[in-house]
């Protein structure tokens, strides 16, 4: 009995120590989770009210963030229980670089992430088009996948491998973008009064840039038509509206002022008539030549 009861009477320190580990480490692992999740968010809310912060690096600053407080956390948590944190600290080191060498593509995408955002070829909200052949407005470069949203509202899914190493061309980094129009006008008409027409019309747009100034020139003769170039800028985020409205209005005032559409003409002479006859007669005599006996 004596016995049992020194037992119990060394047990219970332990079981009230243990215990009392086991809720320090709950409160701080609930603390580190939850202050994780707080301090990214607070980090999200600064960069994006700040105007210095370029949007496409946020979510990628707030992972850092958050997931840096939480391994702090979880480290914290075990050494709490007696655990050597500097062989966990090795074992992780070890693991990581058997991880590192099985998952080559996904440290490409991380390397790659890095670069696109310290260099910038690509920010949020502009629109690339890449050599791979995807296009879209940029929403965002995270630590593996870069994320495009296609103009028919699509959502592109991107390795950050493929994106750094393609050709991108961006069309929203320039503040303004040049416009060529072709008009076709038909041999005969005049020229002159197609030219003034076009040039008042660019000229009076309301979305055309006035510097550089509009240009209407004559550009290249074709078969049946002579090509007018309209050449204007505008303001890149109104590039679409301006075309679309340019090509309506070039049609309508043309049309106003006489001027068809030009078509393909094809002129058929006389004589290449005859000929086509009397090479017709020479194939019908022959083949009566080669029925005779």
């Amino acid at each position: 009995m004596n016995f049992a009861m020194s037992d119990l009477a060394t047990l219970v320190p332990r079981l009230f120590d243990l215990g009392l580990n086991l809720l320090t480490a709950m409160l701080i692992l609930v603390l580190g989770w939850w202050g994780s999740a707080l301090l990214g968010k607070w980090v999200r809310r600064i960069a994006g009210r700040s105007t210095r912060v370029d949007p496409t690096v946020i979510p990628i600053f707030h992972s850092t963030v958050v997931w840096s407080i939480r391994i702090f956390t979880l480290v914290a948590v075990l050494a709490r229980f007696g655990v050597q944190t500097a062989s966990i600290i090795a074992v992780l080191g070890a693991a990581g670089l058997a991880v590192g060498l099985a998952l080559q593509g996904t440290l490409q995408n991380i390397a790659a992430g890095i670069m696109l955002l310290l260099l910038r070829p690509v920010r949020a909200g502009e629109f690339v088009t890449l050599s791979s052949g995807s296009s879209g407005t940029v929403e965002e470069v995270g630590m593996f996948l870069t994320r495009l949203v296609q103009p028919d509202g699509v959502h592109v899914s991107l390795p950050n491998s493929t994106v750094w190493n393609a050709t991108i061309t961006n069309f929203s980094r320039n503040p303004t973008r040049r416009f060529d129009m072709p008009v076709g006008i038909r041999y005969g008409d005049d020229l002159d009064q197609a030219i003034a027409l076009l040039t008042r019309l660019v000229n009076e747009h309301p979305l055309a840039l006035k510097e550089p100034a509009p240009e209407v020139r004559v550009f290249e003769y074709l078969d049946n038509v002579i090509t007018v170039n309209v050449r204007s800028w505008v303001a890149s985020p109104r590039y679409w509206e301006y075309r679309w409205d340019l090509l309506r209005q070039a049609r309508l005032l043309l049309d106003e002022n006489g001027y068809q559409p030009p078509v393909p003409v094809r002129v058929v002479s006389e004589a290449r008539h005859e000929g086509a006859r009397h090479q017709e007669a020479g194939q019908q005599e022959a083949q009566q030549q080669e029925t005779r006996p």
